[in-house]
């Protein structure tokens, strides 16, 4: 890529109303998110409890494609953020092809993979399932399957909105595709009838519908970084590998994370049936515990990876800081909320009375720990793969979920017999610490900073 004017470190600057215009849509959509997710699942248990396994069956492989494309695009938007803190338009813009270029084949690729050995991963992923079961799930796969491509797509579109500091676009496009997705299931499940085929054929339209509408606007000359010749684009070796930088870490983080998830469930699975349950409504609750910071945290990204394009580290420091504070008030303020309601939200599930107290003490232990927690894990990382440490934040990641979730979760839950309660201390005390304790002291280090002087000349 031709390089063209580069500024000076004192040059990138963001109001706190640029902070929160680009933070704000960027929470509100992912409460948004969570909250239809949870609707979409009340629905789906309408259809029978066939229906509902194949849909959490397949949705496990669905979610692992889904976080293994945010990483690519994560990587994607990087790249395009430094260039726009150089001031490097032309090559901001180049960057924004190339990561839509490569999302595209490379899912491509990967649907064509999953229907071409669609009996081999049902059946070493899933083993012997009910017929029923096997039945629906075949269905809802065969449909779901369709829809990588364009899901790949709109996540690599949205990480170029948000990188353009335009997140109240990418809120608006999902708002409109999980209300797309509610509606068409409430038609088609209690309109016409229909099984499993009524739950995935709403998303996969509503996949469909919110890549055409991104694609669309990225295509808009009055966009930053709009994309004009994307079929006409051919691959740019350096660029793709700058991606791949990021990208290719973030998303075997991805996959060890969800595979850590399977050995988890694994472990739980062996216990009581109130275990069991409380695990699940554990993972529903957990969500709406962590989304604050998981939102600021995309955030964090965007305004890391255009200071770092300039090269400042004192700006990069400054807006860290910045957006480190942020997470931890909304975490406080976001969990402090769900602990009240809590035992209300309980209620709804009507369980057992074993389940239902070991499900308040898992929920109440998981939002306390994200407050303390969850920030210092999930914040820091942001910048450091901003700066170009992706490889490191993938290493940490993978030996403290071994470590401090999965070997210290079956010691505490099995070998000295806490159960569920140990399994989610681990968690969230030994996982999350150590991951603070190891992305504190690497930034805190500085040794990140090295990298500015590279990327601002790159």
């Amino acid at each position: 890529m031709e390089n063209q004017k580069t500024i000076s470190p004192k040059e990138i600057d963001f109001t706190n109303g640029q902070l929160w215009a680009l933070v704000l849509p960027l929470v509100i959509e992912q409460l948004l998110s969570i909250t239809v997710g949870l609707v979409d699942s009340l629905m789906v248990a309408s259809v029978g409890e066939a229906a509902v396994s194949a849909v959490s069956l397949v949705d496990s492989i669905s979610n692992l494609m889904i976080n293994i494309f945010a990483a690519l695009a994560t990587g994607g938007a990087v790249v395009a953020g430094r260039y726009m803190g150089r001031r490097q338009a032309d090559d901001a813009r180049a960057s924004g092809r190339q990561l839509l270029w490569m999302m595209f084949w490379v899912s491509l690729v990967v649907t064509g993979c999953m229907y071409l050995f669609k009996g081999f991963w049902l059946k070493v992923l899933f083993g012997t399932i009910e017929p029923d079961v096997a039945a629906a799930t075949d269905t809802y796969y065969r449909i779901i399957m369709a829809s990588i491509p364009f899901m790949a797509l709109y996540s690599g579109g949205a990480a170029l909105f948000r990188t353009m500091h335009r997140s109240k676009i990418t809120m608006k496009i999902s708002l409109f595709m999980n209300i797309l997705n509610v509606v068409g299931n409430a038609l088609l499940i209690f309109g016409f009838g229909m099984g499993v085929e009524g739950v995935a054929y709403p998303t996969l339209v509503s996949r469909m519908a919110a890549a055409g509408i991104i694609l669309g606007l990225l295509l808009r000359p009055d966009q930053d970084l709009h994309i004009r010749g994307l079929l006409r684009t051919r691959p740019d070796r350096q660029a793709m590998r700058d991606i791949l930088a990021v990208g290719v870490p973030g998303g075997v983080e991805n996959i060890m994370f969800h595979f850590g998830r399977l050995v988890i469930t694994s472990i739980i699975s062996g216990m009581s049936t109130a275990a069991i349950v409380a695990n699940a409504i554990g993972n529903t609750l957990g969500l709406f515990h962590i989304f604050a910071a998981q939102s600021i945290g995309l955030g964090m990204v965007t305004v890391a990876s255009q200071c770092v394009g300039a090269g400042s580290a004192a700006k990069t420091r400054l807006y860290t800081r910045k957006l480190m504070k942020a997470m931890f008030m909304a975490q406080a303020g976001v969990n402090l909320a769900l602990a009240l309601a809590t035992p209300a939200l309980l209620a709804l599930y009507n369980v057992s009375a074993e389940a239902t107290r070991l499900a308040l003490i898992v929920s109440l232990l998981h939002g306390a720990f994200s407050v303390i927690l969850y920030p210092p894990a999930f914040g820091y990382c942001n910048t450091l793969r901003a700066a170009g440490d992706a490889r490191y934040v993938m290493v940490v990641s993978s030996a403290t979920m071994w470590l401090g979730r999965i070997l210290a979760g079956y010691l505490l839950g099995v070998s000295f017999g806490f159960g569920i309660v140990g399994v989610w201390m681990a968690q969230a005390v030994l996982d999350w610490g150590l991951r603070s304790v190891f992305f504190v002291s690497r930034y805190r280090k500085g040794g990140w900073e090295k990298n500015l002087a590279a990327q601002a000349k790159a």
